[in-house]
């Protein structure tokens, strides 16, 4: 059984209309979520196949950071779905740096944020003072790999060319996987 805390805000995401998404989590994830919506506390139980279990608590934690339901599930889709986040508060040294290097991230209009999901393949999510990565572990690391250079201070435009590379890389490596298995 594990625990995760996820903001309050956000609990009722997890649960959703009637409690629909919980029962999803738990019958896809065969696991069972005891929710406080007190303390935002989650006892996350698997009672199923033990390697389904293991993506519960990624999956509460994700929504907890801002995924939207359907976007955390897919750390059910197969083994290679992982889900990661980068603390985007550990390099600021204040508030108002804090909202500067988020600014960056999320770019303008949403822009930077569109493209790392755009050129990565991955979901990304802001919220608070973390970034989200839910994606195949190539596609984190390239979106974890833009974070830093953004939060270092890397021209935008120097982080999309990192980006456009990687996704040619990851599309060239796709062609050439499929054309041996296909």
């Amino acid at each position: 059984m594990k625990h995760v805390t996820i903001p309050q805000d956000r609990i009722g995401v997890l649960i959703g209309e009637g409690g629909a998404t919980m029962r999803e989590i738990e019958s896809r994830a065969e696991v069972r979520l005891d929710i406080d919506s007190e303390t935002g506390s989650v006892k996350v139980e698997s009672v199923g196949d033990p390697l389904l279990g293991l993506n519960g608590p990624d999956i509460v934690r994700a929504i907890g950071r801002g995924f939207a339901p359907e976007e955390a599930m897919r750390l059910l889709e197969d083994d290679l779905q992982m889900f990661e986040l980068v603390d985007i508060e550990a390099a600021t040294r204040n508030k108002k740096d804090l909202r500067r290097k988020k600014g960056r991230l999320i770019g303008e209009g949403g822009r930077t944020r569109e493209l790392m999901e755009e050129l990565s393949g991955a979901d990304v999510v802001i919220y608070g003072t973390t970034l989200g990565i839910i994606g195949a572990p190539e596609q984190v690391d390239a979106v974890r790999s833009a974070t830093e250079m953004l939060l270092d201070g890397a021209p935008h435009g120097a982080v999309y060319s990192f980006l456009e590379r990687r996704h040619n890389e990851m599309s060239a490596n796709d062609v050439s996987y499929h054309q041996f298995t296909g």
